[in-house]
């Protein structure tokens, strides 16, 4: 990260790029001096910058020409977008080394498991060495303090839980793909356990309410505010069940994650680097991406606004963005909409990571103004389609984008940022720095160490399943049921005490029976007095469980 001032501008023409010699871009012809010195010109900022590479012009790298965003815009949100393979991973490590150096806490999404590396310092070689020759980089090998974490402690990772009430009947609703009346009798259900004070900690709190409301005696509670289907119910609990399924149900519980952990920084005033490490559920994307959302949601709800700052609280990167937007119902793109605009003024700066912008619905893209686009394909009709709404989405250049986007090598991209007034910058053709870390994972025997060495593991690994709504339930319902058992036993009980009465009454007296003859003379008394004590002894030892000694 630097300050940056006005070199002498380099000549060129527009045009794809290739790797060049420095000479090269000395002998740019002076014509093309004009869209270069302007292009070089809108990067020129006063204040502290994040550097992310040289400006790239008519197939020459120009290193005295470094492509920069302020700092203080990093709030602002953004986009990081590419085809598969073009280096966006490598764009976010690069980014949030600097980040991280600037005294910047960020959080990035590992969903591939390649991004641990950020710990640990980077290997130099051939490679490393040429690019950063190239763009004008003093590369020093440079690891970054660093939490691991995973969702409900599936992985690798410091547990990250959440609550069923904290996560939302919204969020839940997107993964757990209910239509809207569904996510509606959600909401419905949510409110009654909140009214009612039945904690919804885990899913098997939220079954047990959304059953207990379709049972003859929950029934009655919402009829005076809509009321639950039987079928909505259904849907509702075989959709959990299948959730669960999935291996969801690690994921809520207790200890609930504080994400102000996020915020942390280290003591030697660097920014903490908060992985999320994603590889043992990326067959689930559905689901990761929508706690991304709850991750992010959390923030907005807890943190004070604070306006704009000389540089953010937070830079959340949220990798694979396309998933959480797909099948979203209106409310759910309405709250993600919401939470991006106004999360802003609270300091957390977001930036989505995808293939194309058109993956971003139009209300979140019009939020994003620092922008990485990386290269794009054109294989198919659609990916020739999707070409062309990228290059609308930018501001005119005197770059031809839709051939150059095209034609970018892996670590290129074009770019454009918002400028320390809030102005878009020129669009600006860019060789990436390489990062300073690690490009790769780290070994798994060093990344368990580096997570049970935390002080946070302590903290959140061992779950805590305490009284909750199941219990509160289960105990209601266990007592309803002795008590209905207690009636009908005293309901048969008086039953039969008024038969026997009235049989009584009814039957004449019998005759004294041969056995009751015997029993009652004086001989049978006699002989009883005779054996009693030993007869006592043998029934004591048959009700305390003694055997009979053998002699």
């Amino acid at each position: 990260m630097s300050e940056s001032t006005d070199p002498e501008v380099p000549t060129g023409r527009t045009g794809p790029a290739t790797a060049p010699e420095a000479a090269d871009a000395a002998e740019a012809t002076e014509a093309d001096a004009g869209p270069a010195a302007a292009i070089a010109a809108g990067y020129a900022f006063t204040g502290p910058a994040l550097d992310l590479g040289a400006l790239l012009w008519d197939g020459h790298v120009l290193p005295e020409r470094q492509i920069r965003i302020p700092l203080s815009m990093l709030n602002r949100h953004g986009l990081v977008a590419g085809a598969t393979g073009t280096g966006k991973t490598k764009t976010l490590q690069l980014i949030a080394e600097q980040l991280s150096e600037g005294g910047v806490p960020v959080f990035l999404a590992d969903i591939k498991g390649d991004v641990s590396g950020i710990s640990v310092p980077g290997t130099a070689n051939d490679t490393i060495a040429q690019r950063a020759e190239e763009v004008g980089q003093q590369w020093e090998p440079t690891g970054c303090p660093s939490e691991f974490y995973s969702l409900g402690g599936i992985g690798p990772g410091i547990p990250v839980r959440s609550t069923v009430t904290a996560f939302g009947p919204v969020l839940l609703s997107k993964v757990l793909q209910l239509n809207q009346t569904q996510e509606q009798s959600l909401g419905l259900i949510f409110h009654y356990a909140d009214t009612k004070g039945l904690e919804l900690i885990d899913l098997k709190d939220l079954r047990a309410v959304v059953a207990f409301l379709v049972s003859d005696q929950g029934k009655p509670e919402l009829k005076g505010i809509g009321g639950l289907s039987t079928v909505t119910a259904g849907v509702i609990l075989r959709a959990l069940t299948a959730f669960e399924q999935q291996g969801a149900a690690e994921f809520f519980g207790e200890p609930e994650f504080d994400t102000s952990e996020f915020l942390r920084t280290a003591a030697d005033g660097r920014g903490v680097v908060s992985v999320l490490e994603l590889p043992a559920v990326q067959d689930k994307p559905q689901l990761f991406s929508t706690f991304l959302m709850w991750l992010l949601a959390d923030l907005y709800t807890d943190l004070p606004e604070v306006g704009d700052l000389e540089k953010p609280k937070l830079v959340f990167f949220f990798d694979e963005a396309h998933l959480l937007f797909n099948g979203a119902s209106k409310a759910f793109l309405d709250s993600v909409t919401q939470t991006v605009r106004l999360i802003r003024s609270k300091g957390i700066g977001v930036f989505f990571v995808t293939q194309t912008p058109k993956d971003v619905p139009a209300d979140v893209l019009a939020q994003l103004g620092n922008r990485v686009q990386q290269a794009l394909r054109a294989f198919t009709p659609d990916d020739a389609k999707a070409l062309k709404a990228t290059v609308r989405t930018f501001p005119r250049s005197p770059y031809d984008l839709e051939e150059l986007l095209t034609q970018l090598g892996t670590g290129e991209a074009v770019i454009t940022v918002l400028s320390e007034k809030g102005a878009p910058t020129p669009v600006a053709a860019t060789r990436l720095r390489a990062p300073q870390s690690l490009m790769g994972p780290v070994e798994p025997t060093a990344l368990d160490q580096a997570v049970k060495s935390s002080l946070l593991y302590s903290r959140y690994a061992e779950p805590v399943d305490r009284e909750s709504a199941y219990e509160k339930i289960s105990a209601e319902q266990a007592a309803a049921e002795a008590q209905a058992e207690a009636a009908a036993a005293a309901a048969e009980a008086e039953k039969q005490a008024k038969a026997a009465e009235k049989a009584g009454r009814s039957a004449p007296e019998p005759d004294p029976s041969l056995a009751e003859q015997v029993v009652g003379s004086g001989l049978f008394r006699s002989l009883a007095r005779s054996i009693g004590t030993q007869l006592g002894r043998e029934i004591s030892r048959s009700v305390f469980g003694t055997a009979r000694r053998r002699r």
